[in-house]
This record gives structure tokens, C-alpha cells and sequence, in this order.
């Protein structure tokens, strides 16, 4: 029989699995106890940190010599849900701890004995006695019942027009239940050559055969959540309105790796969005990120553009500094790159209520999800040789020099990344466009006053 101290332990290795299993990790958890008290723990965490050797047990080892100032470990144990792998049981022998107790097997890869069993090779200088078995079941059950969650999903996914790619993630449908304000039905696309598999969401009310098409992008961290105020007023008037969700936000897929994202991939996405849907006579609705993405579209096919409908953004041409503001954002994204989105949109939004504000965070459930979020800031192109910079380039001329549509600008004075000067800049690169719209009391994501914004524009197009 197991020792009720064994068992104490290894509860609490199982309360760290049952955290991996929530953040979407494998769930297995351990600490690391020395003279009968716990002085680390460790979880699983290889696809968060990117990172192979981020098993359990070397993240309760690396506590647990930060905690000791040493090394070695010697006199201490190391609880753990699973059976080590060759990985961690060499770590477990060379930080030499005094014994190893596991709870299930691990017939696939386990090195305590089901594989190989490292712990007993006596030309080791260091042996390492082993336990196994402890509450063998129930670490068994959080094992069993995360995959089976997995297949379950997985079996979903199958039965769907658009499987999941291997490499990405999808907020599940349950995340976006209830949202205040957002009622239209989704739209998906993901055979488009850019996708490469990949599912996109877009919303499209209104005929298709309207007038015009209001295309509105969204920034980051937002989605075309951001739009709910605004579409209405559009559709109202008899027009088309597509409202797209850049890939890794909203209801789109969100790649696993932030280096799927480039500026040149979602601009080519979004070019081949508008010629599957076939837009005409487009009134492009952009700020922040789609401002950036959006402003290089018209001159790939001009003939498709009436009107322009601009809220504090900019020309990313890296031939100019980027705003005192973005650099703070961008600094404050690097030094908290999972900040709490429905936070932020509440200071900069204090009129939103708190389910307004969650829904900005509903297609974020976990850190996996967000590669996107942490992805953008630094994609912003801030050297000429930047990806993006040459055809944001283009694109300050095509404005300048090749626009014939009419324009609606519309600036929130309380924003410090994209406010009054950035906009006054931007003002004098698009050929006649007016004056601005002053929002006094807006921020950054003016949208979440953008009713008279969108009555502006029905008036003008």
C-alpha cells in the first residue's frame, strides 16, 4: 500500500495536471518535496512555451533549484502524475534526487520501466530509487478523460465542412454564446489559396447585390465584434456589409505558432476574400490593423473601391517613426503579452458594460489561442526593409496621387497610440479628404462610438 504521505503528494501533482488540462497541455503535474515540505511544482507546458523539454517534472526541478541555490537536489523527492521519459528521468539522475514516485504508466515512452528503466542502470554514478503506482487511477482518469475530450472534438471537427489544420486552434462555438448586440449568423471560408486549410469568418448581411459594400477590418486585439454598432446603420441604408475576422481572431482559426503571421500573408488572404465574394463598389471601413492591412488593398484593384471610411490608423511605410504612443503599446505587448484584453477595452471604453467587454476576450479562452495578439505589435513595419513597409509604400502613393473615391475620416482625440497628429499626418496623404470627425470623448477603438461615424458615411457615399 501506497504511504498517506505518498498519496498527499501526489494530490497535489494532480491539482498541477488539472491546471495543464485547463490551459490545454497534457495534463501532467508534479512537485518536488524536500524534508516532508513541498518547495516546488511544475506543469506541463510544451505548446504555451513552445518549448520540447517543457515536461512537469523539469519545471518543478528548475524551481526547486532556484529555490535551493543549487543544482543538485540532493534530499529531495519528486512526485509526478506520469511515468518519467527518457528526458526527464536523465534530469532526475543528474540534479540527483533521492527517490521518484509516479502515479501511471507510460507504456509508449516511460524510462522508469514500461520502455526502459534508466533508474536501474547501476553504471550510473547516481541511483535514484523509484516508487510507482500511486493513485495510479485517478492520475490514469485525467489522462483518459483529456484525450477523450480531445477525440470527442476531434470527431466534430471531421463532421464539419472545415477541419481543423493540425497546427491551429478554434474557439469553441460555446465562447461566443450570448454576446450583447452581435445576432448575425457566421460565414466561413477556408479554400481560398492563402488559407491553406485554414477557417475564416466573416459576417455578410444585407443584399449582395446593394449598392455598396461596407468592408470593415478590424485591429488588434479586436474582431468584427468591433463593427455591431456600426453595421446596422449600413445595412439599414440598403447596403452590403462584410465584416471579416483577420486569421487568430474572432471566430477565425488561430494558428498555433506566431510565426505564421506576416503582413504580406494577411493581406494576400484578404485580397482573395474579396474576390471570392466578388465585392463591388466597396466602401473600405478600416482602423488600427486594418487600416495598415486595408489602406494597401485599393490599389490592387481599384476598380472595386468607392469610398473610404478612416478611423485612427496609419501607413506603416517605415520610412518614418513609428508614434511615441504605438512604441509604448508595442513595449507594453512584450512585457505583458497575455494582458487582459476585456480590461483594456474597459479603460479605454468606460461607457461598455462588463459583457461588452468580455466579448472581446471571448475568442481568447487560453494563452494558445492567442498567437495573433502577440504576433501584430512587432509586425508593424518600422524599417524599410520590413515586410509590409515596401507596399505600404505603394500604397502612400496610390492615395496621393491615384484615389478618386470620396473619404470619411473620423479620429477618437482620446487615443495615445493613433490620435489627432497621426491622424492629421494620414489626412495629408489621402488625395481630398476633408476635414476629420473629432470624437471627443473616443479612444483608440472608436468604433464603440462609430454610430455617428457610420450615419457620416451613408450621408457621403
Amino acid at each position: 500500500m501506497n504511504s498517506e504521505l505518498d498519496q498527499r503528494f501526489m494530490q497535489l501533482a494532480l491539482e498541477q495536471a488539472r491546471l495543464a488540462a485547463s490551459a490545454g497541455e497534457v495534463p501532467v503535474g508534479a512537485v518536488v518535496v524536500k524534508d516532508g515540505q513541498v518547495i516546488a511544482v511544475g506543469r506541463n507546458a510544451p505548446v504555451a512555451a513552445h518549448d520540447p523539454t517543457a515536461h512537469a517534472e523539469i519545471a518543478a526541478l528548475r524551481q526547486a533549484a532556484q529555490v535551493l541555490g543549487n543544482y543538485r537536489l540532493d534530499g529531495c523527492e519528486l512526485f509526478v502524475t506520469l511515468e518519467p521519459c527518457a528526458m526527464c528521468s536523465g534530469a532526475v539522475l543528474h540534479a540527483r534526487l533521492d527517490r521518484v514516485v509516479y502515479g501511471a504508466t507510460e507504456p509508449r515512452t516511460g524510462a522508469a520501466g514500461s520502455v526502459v528503466n534508466l533508474f536501474e542502470n547501476t553504471q550510473l554514478n547516481h541511483q535514484t530509487r523509484v516508487v510507482g503506482g500511486v493513485l495510479a487511477q485517478e492520475c490514469t482518469d485525467v489522462l483518459q478523460q483529456f484525450f477523450q475530450q480531445k477525440r470527442d472534438a476531434q470527431a466534430l471537427e471531421r463532421k464539419a465542412t472545415h477541419p481543423l489544420r493540425d497546427d491551429a486552434l478554434r474557439t469553441p462555438e460555446t465562447c461566443f454564446a450570448g454576446l450583447p448586440d452581435y445576432p448575425w449568423p457566421p460565414h466561413y471560408v477556408s479554400d481560398l489559396p492563402a488559407l491553406q486549410g485554414l477557417r475564416m469568418h466573416y459576417v455578410d448581411v444585407g443584399p449582395q447585390d446593394g449598392s455598396l459594400t461596407y468592408l470593415c477590418l478590424h485591429g488588434n486585439p479586436a474582431w468584427s465584434y468591433l463593427y455591431r454598432k456600426m453595421i446596422p446603420v449600413f445595412a439599414q441604408a440598403g447596403c452590403r456589409v462584410v465584416a471579416p475576422d483577420l486569421i487568430g481572431f474572432g471566430k477565425s482559426d488561430k494558428p498555433k505558432r506566431e510565426s505564421a503571421h506576416s503582413f504580406t500573408w494577411h493581406r494576400e488572404v484578404l485580397l482573395q476574400l474579396m474576390e471570392r465574394l466578388d465585392l463591388q463598389r466597396i466602401v473600405l471601413v478600416v482602423q488600427d490593423w486594418g487600416g495598415l492591412l486595408g489602406l494597401t488593398l485599393p490599389m490592387a484593384a481599384p476598380q472595386r473601391f468607392a469610398g473610404l471610411v478612416v478611423m485612427n490608423t496609419a501607413l506603416a511605410t517605415g520610412d518614418a517613426p513609428l508614434s511615441p504612443g504605438f512604441l509604448a503599446w508595442r513595449e507594453m505587448c512584450a512585457k505583458n503579452p497575455d494582458f487582459d484584453i476585456a480590461r483594456l477595452m474597459a479603460r479605454g471604453n468606460p461607457q461598455l458594460s462588463p459583457p461588452e467587454c468580455a466579448a472581446y476576450m471571448a475568442p481568447f479562452p487560453d494563452k494558445g489561442h492567442r498567437a495573433a495578439t502577440r504576433a501584430f505589435p512587432p509586425m508593424v513595419p518600422d524599417h524599410p526593409r520590413a515586410d509590409g513597409a515596401a507596399l505600404s509604400q505603394q500604397a502612400r502613393h496610390f492615395w496621393q496621387h491615384d484615389w478618386r473615391g470620396k473619404t470619411v475620416m473620423a479620429v477618437g482625440m482620446q487615443d495615445p497610440l493613433l490620435g489627432w497628429d497621426s491622424m492629421q499626418a494620414l489626412r495629408q496623404t489621402i488625395r481630398n479628404c476633408p476635414e476629420p470627425l473629432q470624437m471627443p470623448d473616443a479612444g483608440h477603438f472608436v468604433q464603440e462610438q462609430g454610430v455617428s461615424i457610420a450615419r457620416a458615411a451613408v450621408a457621403t457615399f
